[in-house]
């Protein structure tokens, strides 16, 4: 169906005079955004009959069909019908005989004068706002559809009609820059002279991002500007409910406000949509069907009835689906759930919804470090990626709870994983440090539960370990040392003597490194602990003989660990065994094998974002290259390399052991190049950002940029979220001595050792009654491996 008239043909003038029975309106202000939907909407009318937009109440439905109706009206014209103010199903037909002015006084049923008046036209009728109508109007418009092969329908609402041939086309809010170009024109209207500067910039970009770039919204924000600047405005979003007022008056009844806008979605619901709705408002982001089955189901609610639940409302919008590594997940616009939590708090059930949140997190968090250690260590990496927001709502939940302080420790220090290998060491170091902290000293807390304080401890001390911050490390572990050694507690006692020699090794005292290590590998066989942190332990030990010019001993520890991990699927902890055994293939002259083994090393460590074990894996890279005889590639990488340390802390530790393979690159590349070409390069390389960066390192150069770089499939973050990691990447670090190839016993053909890696399992425990999540194996009660 052609969507343009052809020169000289006939055109109706209702596409374009109001004063036409039935016509589209003229825009009064700035249609702003929207042309890769308008795009869509083109091409779906091009291709099906029937076309509906779908979205929340206020994303801006009405506007964006009537644009695409007035730009792909046929010859025969566009006619709209406004339903929301019809309110029963056997007036409908009525309405829409009143909308298009058409005159009969007949008796004849009201559906037959339609049928005749779209028999023989070439139309496109948009209907909007039927939800409440759906099913009277589905049946209406497949009558008219049957009857009328020149019809075309544009439907607007909040669920789709259901009929067959149906194109459904979702709209989402606006994005950021056309959300605050949206904002800033409607201020425009209404405040003389208003424009932003960069404070008041930075703020309406805040105010459209919390109000999640819904038009509606947006506009009665900007209609606040009369009496508020943009900062006092984003400091009210709080109550956005009682802020958002004040629609125009021609606008309709339910988009005057923000709440009535929300509520006219609420009114159509029935009443257990409506208590799901509630009870969905726990969750922070994403979540997945299994989180919403364990948390919402129950009370009113059998389980086995939430999926059909889910699912209508998923077909009002009020839910809308993602797909993404995690598998399929479902998210609520934190203005819907904002509207969904003050049901909930005054049915008073959210304190107990909100445990029933912490209990599912808590068990999530025990079986992904069970997982950790297993072929699934990817998946367990995305999953808890996706699932951070409400990872952190239940972390807060437990600290500010009273008598959950306990929990939170556990939660904080059972994502040691997390924190130490995929690139969140800053924010782990938050939780850990304020769950110990909250607790200090107090006499009411039980001590029925004592291992989550020693494994929160431990695993902030290693944290603070690879942050390059050994006092506060220190006082950790001596803490957590003396309270397990008083309980007897052989768990936290063989990790804490793991990471105090994790701190020798990092500090350079590499004969105390090997004694801890030695030791603390011992007392893991004791209690038969194996998991990724026992791997480390061996691999840190390779690496303080190896410091030591024991450079075989080093190298079969670390192809132990290779097999081990290969047997249980375990890719993390082996990077760093490739590290060192790529160090040591190129001290014994052969960069090709070295390259091999680093690039593998450093493709893994990319895929979890471990930005300790990526830089360290790209300094040696650069030493290899210029092995290979190429000083400014080299340098490049360097420079590279010192953009991703300014990330994850002091460069190179201040160690002169991680130090010197970048000295001697540095060395032989101004050498070669003199120093105005190597800072050239340098600062090339320092324009590359992690992606390119690694995609350079792996010989694919440096136009690759951006996720999977390189044939680099890197877990996402988020939000979204891909989320870039916080400073602090949180692997262990592999190091390299970083000498010229020499002869045996030569102190400059020692390969390095590196800094502890690996998290900590745990101290003891896997949680006090913390429920599994439904769809995956409960925790043994024993000790809690990683």
């Amino acid at each position: 169906m052609r969507r343009t008239s052809r020169p000289g043909a006939r055109r109706d003038d209702s596409a374009r005079f109001p004063g036409v029975s039935g016509a589209l309106p003229l825009e009064l202000n700035a249609f702003v955004g929207r042309a890769p939907e308008l795009t869509c909407l083109a091409g779906a009318l091009e291709v099906s009959r029937l076309v509906t937009v779908t979205g929340m109440g206020g994303v801006g439905k009405s506007r964006l069909a009537a644009r695409a109706a007035a730009v792909c009206a046929p010859p025969g014209g566009a006619r709209l019908v406004e339903l929301a103010a019809v309110t029963a199903g056997d007036l409908l037909e009525y309405a829409v005989v009143e909308a298009l002015a058409l005159t009969d006084h007949t008796a004849r049923p009201a559906r037959e004068v339609l049928l005749e008046h779209f028999a023989d036209r070439r139309v496109l009728l948009v209907v909007d706002g039927y939800e409440h109508l759906v099913d009277p109007c589905a049946a209406l418009v497949g009558a008219l559809l049957r009857a009328a092969p020149g019809l075309t329908v544009l439907a607007a609402g909040r669920r789709p009609l259901g009929l067959s041939g149906e194109r459904v086309v979702p709209l989402a809010p606006l994005g950021e820059p056309d959300a605050l170009a949206l904002f800033t024109d409607r201020a425009a209207a209404v405040v003389p002279g208003f424009a932003l500067d960069d404070a008041a910039a930075a703020d309406a970009r805040e105010v459209c991002r919390r109000l999640d770039g819904i038009p509606l919204a947006l506009e009665l924000a900007a209609g606040r500007l009369t009496a508020l600047s943009p900062g006092q405005l984003l400091h009210r979003l709080d109550d956005r409910f009682r802020l958002l007022t004040g629609g125009g008056r021609d606008a309709l009844p339910r988009h005057q406000t923000l709440r009535t806008a929300i509520g006219w979605s609420h009114e159509l619901c029935t009443a257990r949509e409506r208590l799901l709705w509630a009870r969905l408002s726990v969750f922070s982001g994403a979540f997945d069907l299994d989180a919403v089955e364990y948390v919402c189901g129950g009370d009113g609610l059998h389980a086995d009835d939430v999926l059909d639940v889910l699912s209508a409302l998923l077909e009002q919008s009020v839910v809308s689906r993602e797909d993404g590594p995690a598998g399929v997940r479902y998210r609520m616009l934190d203005t819907v759930r904002a509207y969904g939590a003050d049901w909930l708090e005054g049915s008073g059930d959210a304190v107990r919804l909100r445990r029933r949140h912490r209990d599912w997190y808590m068990g999530l968090a025990t079986w992904c470090e069970l997982e950790w250690f297993s072929p699934r260590q990817s998946e367990v990496a995305a999953r808890i990626e996706a699932e951070l927001p409400n990872l952190r709502i239940a972390l807060e939940h437990c600290l500010t709870e009273p008598g959950d302080i306990r929990l939170g420790q556990h939660l904080a220090g059972t994502l040691w994983f997390y924190w130490v290998g995929c690139g969140r060491l800053s924010e782990g170091r938050h939780w850990l440090q304020r769950s110990v902290e909250l607790d200090a000293g107090a006499q009411e807390q039980p001590d029925d539960f004592p291992q989550a304080r020693l494994k929160a401890l431990w695993v902030l001390g290693y944290v603070a370990i690879l942050q390059g911050d050994p006092v506060p490390a220190l006082a950790a572990l001596h803490e957590c040392q003396d309270e397990a050694e008083r309980t007897d507690n052989a768990v936290a006692v063989a990790y804490v003597e793991h990471r105090r020699g994790c701190l020798a090794l990092v500090g350079d005292d590499v004969r105390r490194a090997e004694v801890l290590l030695r030791s603390a590998l011992e007392r893991y066989e004791e209690i038969g602990e194996l998991n990724s942190n026992v791997l480390m332990a061996r691999v840190e030990l390779a690496m303080a003989l190896a410091f030591q010019g024991e450079l075989r001993d080093a190298v079969r520890l670390c192809e132990d660990v290779r097999e081990v991990c290969e047997d249980h699927g375990e890719r993390w902890t082996r990077a760093y065994a490739l590290f060192v055994l790529g160090y040591a293939a190129r001290c014994e002259g052969d960069p090709a094998r070295a390259r091999r083994l680093l690039e593998e090393c450093l493709a893994i460590d990319h895929m979890f974002r471990d930005l300790l074990g990526a830089v360290l894996a790209i300094e040696l890279l650069a030493l290899v290259t210029v092995d290979e005889g190429d000083p400014a590639e080299a340098a490049v990488l360097q420079g590279a390399a010192g953009r991703m340390w300014a990330s994850v802390g002091l460069p190179l530790f201040g160690s002169r052991h991680y130090n010197a393979p970048h000295e001697l690159c540095e060395e032989r590349s101004r050498a070669a190049l003199g120093d105005v070409r190597y800072e050239e390069c340098v600062r090339e390389g320092a324009r590359l950002g992690m992606d390119a960066a690694v995609g350079r390192a792996l010989g694919r150069g440096a136009a690759d940029d951006g996720p999977g770089a390189a044939g680099v499939v890197p877990v996402p973050g988020p939000g979204a979220p891909g989320t870039a990691p916080d400073a602090g990447d949180g692997t262990g670090a592999a190091r390299a001595d970083g000498a010229e190839p020499g002869g045996a016993g030569s102190r400059a053909a020692e390969p390095d050792g590196g800094a502890a890696s690996g998290g900590p399992g745990d101290s003891g425990g896997t949680g006090p009654g913390t429920p599994r999540p439904a769809a995956s194996p409960a925790p043994g009660s024993g000790e809690t491996t990683g």
